[in-house]
């Protein structure tokens, strides 16, 4: 049920910092997130392909 009475202005302010920082926390989290998807499916690519096309044969000699 939604709230109707209305609010100090100062417990208004401090909901919305509160929903602000809510939001940041979540949107850092989903990044962090996305980032160790993207490290673990570059992983997988790394060591499910073929290892001569990561390295050719003289790769070491540059």
């Amino acid at each position: 049920m939604v709230e109707t009475r209305i609010k100090p202005y100062q417990q208004q302010v401090a909901e919305r910092e509160s929903r602000e920082r809510q939001t940041w926390a979540f949107r850092r989290n989903q990044i962090f997130g996305l980032v160790i998807l993207a490290g673990g499916v570059c992983l997988w690519w790394l060591l499910h392909t073929n290892p001569k096309w990561i390295f050719p044969a003289g790769w070491w000699r540059w």
